[in-house]
C-alpha cells in the first residue's frame, strides 16, 4: 500500500534516546536505569526539587492551620496542589508532544522558582492570608502541571523499553525517598524557623533541575511538517484515549483511587494536630512514614510484577489503602498512626506507579505526552474532589468517620477491578513503522490545502469476507485514532469482491501527520489485509482534494 510517507522522515522530532549505558545495566535490576547518564542526572536533580516541594507542602499545610480553623480550608491546601494538575495537565501534554521537552521543563521550573520566591517574600512579611496561600500554592501547581507530562514522556527516550518499568518505579521511589525525609525536615524547619523558611528552601531547590536541564543537549531530527495546532493536538489526544478501552479503564481506576486515597494526605494535618495533639514535627513524622512505605513498595515491586498480574497488585493496593485509612482514623498514638501511614504509602506507590507503567507501555511516542497528561487529569480530578469531600466530611462528621468512608470507596475501587480490569503488559511494538515514501502531488497544493479524501481499493473473495470485516474493524480504530474522520467501508453492488475504504483528513499536513503515526504494531493489521487481498498488485490508495463545483474562471455573460 502506498498511502503514506516515510514515518521516520515525518514524525515529530524527539529527543533521541541517550541509551548507551556508562555502566553495566542488569536487565532485571531495580536500579538498571541508573546506568544511563542523562536519566541518572535528572533523577538526582529531581530529588532536590522534590525535597523542596515536600517541605513547602508541610509549611503551607501547617501555616493554614494557624491562619484558619476551618478543616475545609486545611484540606484545600492539598486540593490547590492537585487542581492545576487536573485542569492544565492536558495542555502540558500538548506542549510535551509539540515542543522540545527540555525547553518546556526549563520554562516550567523557572516559573515555579519565581512564584515560590514571591510566596516566601510575602509570607516572611506577614502579608499572606488563607486565600493568598491557596492562590500561590495553586500557581506552583500550574508549573508542575506543565512540567510533569514532559518529564514522564521523556523517560522512554532516556532508557530502553525493557528498563521502563524500573525507571517509572525509581521516579516514584525518588519522590517517596524525599517524602520519608522531607516532611520530617519540613516539620523541624517550620517548628524552629516558621513556614516562610520552608518556602525559601523550596525556592532554592529548583536550581539543580534547571542546571541539569540547561546542560542537557538532546539531539533532534529535522521535521518537515508544521507544528500541530494546539486545538487539533488536544482533540487528537482525547480522540486517541476515547478509542482505547484499555486506556479508559486505567484512567477511570486511577480517578477512583485518587479520590478515595487522597484522604490520607488531605486529612493528615488534622490527624496530627487534633487526633494526636501533636505539632508540625508530628505531621512531618506521619508524612515520613507514608514516604517510607512508598519506598518499600518500590523496592519490592519488581518481584511483585514477576509473580502477580498488574490487576492483582492494584486490587491489593486498594484493599491495603482501605485498611490503612481505617487504622489511621482509629490511631491513638503517634506510632500507631505512623504504621497506618506506612501502609497507605505502600498502597499509594504501588497503584500510582502501575497506572503510569500501564499507560507508558501501551502508548506510542507521538501521543505519549497527551495520554500521560490525561491520566493526570483523571487522577488529580479525583484527588481534588476528594480533598474537598473528605475535608467537608471531617468538618461535619469527624476525622475518623471521613477516613472510614474513604476506605469504603477504596474497597469499591478494588471490586471495580472485576469489570474495569487493567490490561496485561503488552509486547506490541509501538515504534514508528517508517516504510512509506511521501507521495508527490502534481497539483500545486500547500500543507494547509484540504480537505483531503483517501480511498483504498481491496479485492476480497467471498470466503474471506468475514476475516476481512474483522480486520477492517481494527483498521477503522487505527485510522480514527491517528487523526482521520468520516471513515467508511463500501462494497461494489455489481462486483461484490471489490471493497473501498475511505476516510478524510482536514489538510494535506494532517494527512502526512496521520501516516507518520503508524506503528509497527499497526502494520501487522495491514499485513493481515494483504493476505486477504487477491489483486495482482497491493491495495492502491488514491488521494483526493475537495474542490467547489464551480469553474475557477466564470464564462462571460451573453
Amino acid at each position: 500500500m502506498t498511502d503514506g510517507p516515510d514515518a521516520a522522515l515525518l514524525a515529530r522530532p524527539r529527543d533521541r534516546p541517550t541509551r548507551r549505558p556508562e555502566t553495566r545495566a542488569l536487565p532485571g535490576s531495580t536500579f538498571a536505569p541508573f546506568a544511563y547518564r542523562t536519566y541518572r542526572l535528572l533523577w538526582i536533580a529531581a530529588l532536590a526539587s522534590n525535597l523542596g516541594g515536600l517541605i513547602q507542602n508541610v509549611g503551607a499545610g501547617w501555616l493554614m492551620t494557624s491562619l484558619t480553623d476551618s478543616p475545609v480550608m486545611v484540606a484545600m491546601v492539598q486540593g490547590s496542589v492537585t487542581l492545576p494538575l487536573a485542569v492544565l495537565s492536558l495542555l502540558g501534554g500538548v506542549f510535551a508532544d509539540n515542543f522540545e521537552r527540555r525547553n518546556v521543563m526549563m520554562a516550567a521550573q523557572a516559573f515555579m522558582l519565581t512564584v515560590s520566591g514571591l510566596l516566601a517574600a510575602l509570607s516572611w512579611g506577614g502579608m499572606l492570608g488563607p486565600w493568598g496561600l491557596l492562590a500561590f500554592t495553586f500557581a506552583i501547581g500550574c508549573g508542575g502541571a506543565i512540567h510533569l507530562p514532559s518529564w514522564q514522556a521523556s523517560v522512554p527516550d532516556l532508557v530502553p523499553r525493557e528498563h521502563l518499568p524500573q525507571a517509572v518505579m525509581l521516579n516514584g521511589m525518588g519522590f517517596n525517598l524525599m517524602r520519608s525525609a522531607g516532611p520530617a525536615l519540613g516539620g523541624v524547619i517550620v517548628a524552629l524557623f516558621g513556614a516562610p523558611a520552608a518556602f525559601v528552601l523550596n525556592t532554592i531547590t529548583y536550581l539543580p533541575v534547571i542546571a541539569v536541564l540547561h546542560g542537557w543537549r538532546p539531539e533532534r531530527a529535522p521535521d518537515p511538517l508544521p507544528r500541530e495546532p494546539i486545538g487539533s493536538a488536544l482533540r487528537a489526544g482525547m480522540r486517541y484515549a476515547s478509542l482505547s478501552a484499555d486506556h479508559l479503564r486505567i484512567m477511570f481506576r486511577a480517578a477512583v483511587f485518587g479520590m478515595s486515597a487522597v484522604s490520607v494526605l488531605a486529612i493528615m494535618p488534622l490527624v496530627a494536630r487534633e487526633s494526636l495533639g501533636g505539632t508540625a514535627v508530628t505531621f512531618g513524622a506521619l508524612l515520613a512514614s507514608f514516604g517510607l512505605g512508598a519506598v518499600c513498595a518500590a523496592l519490592v515491586m519488581r518481584r511483585l510484577r514477576d509473580a502477580l498480574a498488574t490487576e492483582t497488585i492494584v486490587r491489593m493496593a486498594f484493599v491495603t489503602m482501605a485498611v490503612g485509612l481505617v487504622a489511621l482514623g482509629k490511631a491513638g498514638a503517634v506510632w500507631q498512626a505512623g504504621l497506618a501511614a506506612c501502609a497507605c504509602g505502600m498502597a499509594w506507590q504501588s497503584s500510582m506507579a502501575l497506572f503510569n507503567v500501564s499507560i507508558q507501555l501501551a502508548t506510542p511516542r507521538w501521543v505519549l505526552g497527551r495520554i500521560m497528561s490525561l491520566l493526570q487529569v483523571f487522577t488529580f480530578t479525583g484527588m481534588t474532589l476528594g480533598s474537598y469531600v473528605w475535608g467537608r466530611l471531617a468538618s461535619e462528621t469527624g476525622i475518623s468517620t471521613a477516613l472510614d468512608i474513604s476506605a469504603g470507596l477504596c474497597l469499591v475501587g478494588a471490586v471495580l477491578g472485576l469489570v474495569l480490569y487493567l490490561p496485561a503488559e503488552s509486547n506490541h511494538d509501538l515504534a514508528p513503522h517508517g516504510h512509506f515514501t511521501p507521495p508527490r502531488p502534481t497539483l500545486d497544493i500547500t500543507m494547509n490545502s484540504g480537505p483531503i479524501k483517501v480511498s483504498v481499493e481491496y479485492l476480497i473473495p467471498e470466503d474471506r469476507t468475514e476475516a476481512f470485516l474483522e480486520a477492517m474493524q481494527r483498521r477503522r480504530v487505527i485510522r480514527l485514532r491517528d487523526g482521520a474522520h468520516s471513515w467508511s467501508l463500501y462494497r461494489d453492488l455489481t462486483a461484490p469482491a471489490l471493497w473501498h475504504e475511505t476516510y478524510r483528513v482536514p489538510t494535506w499536513a494532517a494527512y502526512l501527520r496521520h501516516m507518520a503515526r503508524r506503528t509497527a504494531a499497526d502494520h501487522a493489521n495491514y499485513r493481515d489485509l494483504l493476505e486477504l487481498h487477491t489483486g495482482e498488485t497491493p491495495p492502491q490508495a488514491r488521494r483526493w482534494i475537495e474542490r467547489p463545483a464551480e469553474p475557477t474562471v466564470r464564462p462571460p455573460r451573453i
